[in-house]
């Protein structure tokens, strides 16, 4: 009874790291995917984007979702980009949901 107990247990820790594994993946990766939606409305392309997408999940590492809402709304706003906090928190919470997707099609696939 106890070895069925045990099995049981080790398949619920190991989903449960499998999870938070997922989990991390999504949060580096909707960082990645809100940097470049960034990017693309400050007109940056190539290296250039490719180095503010650095800065903005840099930013997240540092301060988590504050500092990613603090660097993209500090940057558009700095390139006279019209978008209210409101919108931009809604954007970054869409890529999440994004991120969240490929992470989960990836892994079953």
């Amino acid at each position: 009874m106890s070895s069925t107990f045990e099995k049981r247990e080790k398949g619920f820790e190991a989903k449960f790291a499998h999870d938070e594994e997922l989990a991390f993946k999504a949060k580096a990766r909707h960082a990645k995917l809100a940097g470049q939606w960034a990017a693309n409305l400050m007109g940056l392309a190539g290296a250039e984007a490719e180095d503010y997408v650095k800065q903005v999940i840099g930013a997240q590492i540092e301060s988590g979702e504050e500092g990613l809402l603090t660097k993209i709304k500090g940057d558009l706003d700095a390139k006279g980009i019209d978008r209210s906090e409101h919108q931009v928190q809604r954007e970054i919470e869409e890529q999440l949901t994004v991120a969240r997707e490929q992470i989960l099609n990836e892994s079953e696939g």
